[in-house]
């Protein structure tokens, strides 16, 4: 394997991750100067903001002809932001959500989910179905904003406490120049990232989906996993959530429809990602329903989302390298794991309306 191409695809995720680090900074203290509320903030610069990298990698993928890197990596992501950073997040504490919006959202990014596998059953997600999801992100952010002045004192002391970030000592120039620098770092780290995947992928002999669902979804992902996981270690349960749900939003509505937009006749969707992974992130979506009703996900939970991301790559890996133990792993998650988990999801819509009663309005 070509160490060159190691040490770029380690570079651009570095630089990925240092870029939404920038981009996110330097954009939240500009909202913040300009009067703009953290919960607003939070809600949308930086769930917004920790998208970045999967919005840049997409771009970059879908101009180049990945459009299989482009539709894995918001695809993973996805899967990867609810069964491994919730998961993770439950583990270090029991996430018990206060915030409404939250339990607003987790409905829409169903509905997003069941949009996007809709838009992608013909296998290309047109140019005009870009244009429609994006114009639900604007709709979500008008809505989202409106919204958040009806929050408790609670949850908006959680944000302040987080995303207050006041004026910079370089004032609003200096911020414009994270900005700036954060974009021109996200550009040079997609093409890097990208370009060592695609390597990747012809090296090991395996799909660029293959390659976009794991390796890029999990380095594009790491803002989150830093958000969120650092949210739950602080207490700050709401955002841990938050941060999760309005990043799974944009990489649907944002990331793929910005990137339908700009690529030549749409971006194809690979027949494997429509009849396997996208139903798997609707399934992961579905999984947060008891967010909805009873506001909590235990640790128990979490394990249990850990577990199904590892029984969602161990199948991954198996596939991609045509394993003979293929066929009964795929008997097992058909028979057992798929039956399990709706038996699981019953009992947890009937504890969360159970335990619902008691989470305030």
């Amino acid at each position: 394997m070509d160490i060159l191409t190691i040490i770029l695809f380690v570079a651009g995720g570095v630089l990925l991750v240092a870029g939404a680090e920038a981009l996110v900074r330097g954009a939240a203290r500009i909202a913040v100067s300009a009067g703009i509320s953290p919960l607003v903030v939070g809600l949308t610069v930086v769930a917004f903001g920790t998208g970045a990298p999967e919005l840049a990698v997409s771009f970059s993928s879908a101009l180049t002809g990945g459009a299989d890197i482009a539709v894995g990596n918001v695809v993973g992501s996805n899967i990867m932001n609810v069964l491994f950073i919730l998961g993770v997040s439950a583990l270090v504490a029991p996430l018990v959500v206060a915030q409404q919006l939250i339990r607003l959202d987790v409905p829409l990014m169903i509905g997003a989910s069941v949009l996007l596998l809709a838009f992608a059953a013909s296998g290309t997600i047109s140019t005009l179905e870009g244009g429609v999801l994006v114009l639900g992100i604007v709709g979500y952010t008008v809505w989202a904003i409106r919204k958040s002045r009806r929050e408790s004192r609670q949850v908006a002391a959680e944000y302040e406490s987080e995303f207050e970030y006041g004026r910079s000592r370089g004032g609003v120039l200096f911020d414009v120049s994270l900005v700036v620098v954060g974009v021109g770092l996200l550009l040079l780290g997609s093409k890097w990232f990208v370009d060592g995947a695609t390597e990747f992928a012809e090296l090991l002999g395996v799909s660029e989906l293959v390659i976009g669902l794991t390796i890029v979804a999990a380095g594009t992902s790491m803002p989150e996993v830093a958000t969120s996981v650092l949210a739950s270690i602080q207490g700050e349960r709401d955002i841990a959530v938050g941060n999760v749900v309005g990043s799974n939003l944009f990489n649907i509505l944002g990331v793929l429809g910005l990137t339908a937009l700009v690529a030549d006749g749409g971006i194809a969707v690979a027949d494997a990602a429509l009849r396997f992974d996208m139903p798997v992130m609707l399934a992961a979506a579905v999984l947060c329903l008891p967010i909805v009703v009873g506001g909590r996900i235990n640790r128990w939970e979490g394990g249990l989302f850990l577990a199904y991301y590892l029984a969602y790559t161990v199948y991954l890996l198996l596939d991609a390298s045509g394993h003979d133990a293929l066929g009964e792993y795929s008997a097992i998650m058909l028979w057992f794991v798929v039956p399990g988990t709706a038996i699981t999801l019953a009992i947890l819509m009937v504890r969360a309306i159970r335990r619902g009663e008691a989470i305030p309005a």
